[in-house]
């Protein structure tokens, strides 16, 4: 009994994994390390064997080095698309960790177990909030979509040109400091305004030391506008969710 391959579905097979697997390592919410590895393996292949039929590589058949080659540039192109969307979704994390810095939080710097780093309190409560919300609202479905549509708009083979990916991520770097000062700058202001005060208190009663009463009520503005900020994030990841579908489709068109 002969049994017959087709070489070119097989390399399609693996070039979409390739590419899938790059990308869930490095976007959200899939690539914190709450998910693991083989999960992320699993998932890329299931997603890769139902969209490689529409997918076929470019040039038919490939040999031993154009492959390597091929595989090479799909793991840069899916970590590439990857990291894109994690500087849209990273932003609200961004917005908790200003507040922590103005509001004094930051001293108080943990670790945290969905990226294994250090991270400010508020910085990490709004990031594990986004990943529930991204659950519950289906966004992650919205991302992996997203992530379909670019084997339609850049085929197996092809990548990106060097200045494209410059201007892509210089465009979405400035974009999620843009968007973390928008998310958290009324607060912000409040604060600020509240130094000032404190500030001008102590010029008009230098004995007083106002200054000293300046850590408890930051502590107390930080939290009684950060819950009114923490109600808005529901639209905010809702918001941020069609802008990571735009940004991976307008980075491969």
């Amino acid at each position: 009994m002969t049994v017959g391959l087709n070489i070119a579905a097989i390399q399609a097979l693996m070039l979409v994994s390739v590419r899938l697997v790059a990308f869930l390592t490095l976007a959200p919410p899939f690539s914190y390390k709450a998910f693991p590895a083989t999960v992320r393996m699993m998932l890329a292949l299931g997603i890769a064997l139902a969209v490689q039929s529409g997918t076929p590589v470019s040039s038919g058949d490939l040999e031993v080095g154009p492959f390597v080659l091929a595989i090479i540039l799909e793991v840069v192109v899916g970590a590439f698309l990857g990291f894109l969307v994690y500087l849209v979704l990273i932003a609200v994390s961004a917005a908790g960790s200003l507040l922590d810095q103005m509001g004094g939080f930051a001293m108080a710097s943990a670790f945290d177990p969905l990226n294994q780093t250090q991270n400010t309190p508020l910085g990490q409560f709004f990031q594990m909030t986004t990943l529930a919300l991204l659950f519950a609202s289906g966004g992650h479905t919205v991302i992996l979509a997203g992530l379909v549509r670019t084997f339609d708009l850049l085929p197996l083979g092809t990548g990106f040109s060097l200045a494209g990916m410059g201007n892509a991520a210089t465009t979405q770097l400035t974009q999620l400091f843009v968007v973390a000062v928008q998310i958290a700058g009324p607060l912000l202001i409040v604060l600020l305004l509240a130094d000032v005060g404190l500030g001008l208190l102590t010029r008009v009663a230098p004995a007083l030391n106002a200054f000293a009463m300046g850590f408890p009520l930051k502590i107390y503005l930080t939290l009684a506008l950060g819950a009114l900020l923490y109600l808005t994030l529901p639209g905010v990841v809702d918001s941020l969710l069609s802008v990571a579908s735009k940004v991976l489709t307008g980075a491969v068109s």
